[in-house]
């Protein structure tokens, strides 16, 4: 009986079961879109049965990429697991875009804080707080990918080097985000360069090759000791599966939160900025601390790393498409001042981060100046929300986000001139994947012609 219980098919079941009170009420409303929290389900149902499924979804997600590692490059398999992820967060900012392409100006303000807010969030509370999980996981039992170093807050995790490629094409969107505040809105040109950035990436990972197969366990480990065309099937349909479960569940659930925060006093605007990102990043971090869990740290952070990478390009780039259409022609996504800020701020952060991986490690100690400098901003910006009224509010925001933009792009620029020698080993690096990746892949093409 036990050995049943213990069976990987088990967990599977465990985790179907957790999706199927949010199956019942999306088939019981009729599909997406229908299922509005206050309206046909209570706030706390939507919370709780769609919490539930997207935890179950997760897991199915996070199997389903590991097992996936065995037939596609392990980079590939973990940016189709960092999309289908982040898929929710860019069904809400496409909805805010077309809203805005319909003649909604406060829409369009809504896209850029949504997004701003999902990226910040990644890495201010993602990186950090799954850096610090890593190490304290590690003292309890043993990671390869966690370093003891003498000092205070001193330990380290170590990241695989092959995400140079990673940490090199988010440097670049990030540089290049610092000058779309400029044109006064994301337009086409930041498509073109931001989603082209993305696809060369995709190109760079797709024509690698594919990884030595890590030593799985449990139901990774079940399904890659399948033939060729079941492992597939398990693998598309565990993609499918969970991917459709956490784009119909995610909304819902932030919006049941939203209900909740308003419940309690907490400002419309704030919570679209901060509430519903972290609610539509859930799936991403679940999946992550899955992976530490199984100490998978280094898989874990280069999921982290991707998601990042492609919210930076693809999100932002996909905004002035989604805009356009709603339009009715091509143009430019416009936002105000204090958004320009955000993105600024977004930006900067961005860059301190990259700085703090230039040389594959990040510490405690850095771990936490990404948390508290997160931490600190945001409740700076609620106190102030909370207790002046506008203008003053705005005004008030407005500089506490260009001190920390200052804040970080100082710290970054001290990393990187720290690490000069970091930076250009991940360049050599890069160009090196990326010519590997392409010319040898053409010349072995030409050859079999």
């Amino acid at each position: 009986m036990s050995s049943r219980l213990r069976h990987p098919l088990v967990a599977v079941g465990v985790a179907l079961v957790l999706t199927i009170p949010w199956i019942g009420v999306f088939l019981s409303y009729g599909g997406y879109g229908t299922v509005h929290p206050g309206e046909n389900i209570t706030a706390g149902t939507a919370v709780l049965v769609g919490g539930a499924a997207i935890l179950g979804a997760a897991f199915l997600l996070a199997w389903a990429a590991e097992t996936a590692e065995k037939d596609v490059p392990r980079a590939f398999a973990i940016a189709v697991l960092a999309v289908l992820a982040v898929a929710p967060e860019y069904a809400v900012d496409a909805l805010y875009a077309w809203q805005a392409g319909a003649g909604s100006n406060e829409a369009a303000n809504l896209a850029v804080a949504n997004m701003t807010g999902a990226n910040r969030i990644l890495i201010g509370l993602g990186w950090s707080g799954i850096a610090l999980f890593s190490i304290y996981r590690a003292t309890h039992s043993s990671d390869p990918a966690v370093e003891d170093r003498d000092g205070f807050f001193a330990d380290v995790v170590t990241l695989d080097r092959g995400i140079a490629l990673e940490i090199m094409f988010l440097l670049a969107a990030t540089v290049f985000a610092f000058f779309i505040p400029l044109s006064g809105g994301i337009g086409p040109v930041d498509t073109l360069f931001l989603v082209g950035l993305y696809l060369l990436y995709l190109l760079i990972i797709i024509r690698g090759d594919v990884d030595e197969t890590e030593q799985h366990v449990g139901v990774p480990a079940y399904f890659q000791s399948l033939s060729q065309l079941p492992r597939i099937a398990a693998v598309l349909i565990g993609f499918a599966f969970s991917g459709a479960i956490i784009f119909t569940a995610v909304h819902p659930f932030a919006e049941g939160l939203e209900q909740l925060g308003l419940q309690y006093g907490v400002p419309e605007f704030f919570m679209i900025q901060w509430l519903a990102p972290l609610a539509s990043e859930s799936p991403e971090l679940i999946v992550v601390a899955y992976l530490v869990n199984k100490a998978r740290t280094t898989a874990g952070f280069n999921a982290l790393i991707s998601s990042k990478l492609n919210q930076w390009t693809l999100l932002i780039g996909t905004l002035a498409v989604v805009y356009s259409i709603s339009a009715g022609q091509v143009g430019t996504l416009p936002f105000d001042s204090k958004q320009a800020a955000e993105i600024w701020i977004t930006a900067a952060q961005s860059f301190f981060a990259i700085a703090i991986l230039t040389n594959f490690e990040i510490s405690i100690r850095e771990a936490v100046a990404l948390l508290v400098l997160f931490t600190t901003q945001v409740l700076a910006e609620f106190y102030v929300i909370q207790t002046y009224s506008e203008p003053a509010a705005t005004e008030i925001s407005m500089f506490i986000l260009y001190a920390y933009t200052a804040v970080y792009v100082l710290l970054g620029a001290v990393l990187f001139g720290m690490r000069r020698r970091s930076v250009e080993s991940l360049a050599s690096r890069t160009i090196t994947t990326a010519r590997d990746a392409i010319w040898s892949n053409t010349k072995q093409a030409e050859m079999a012609d």
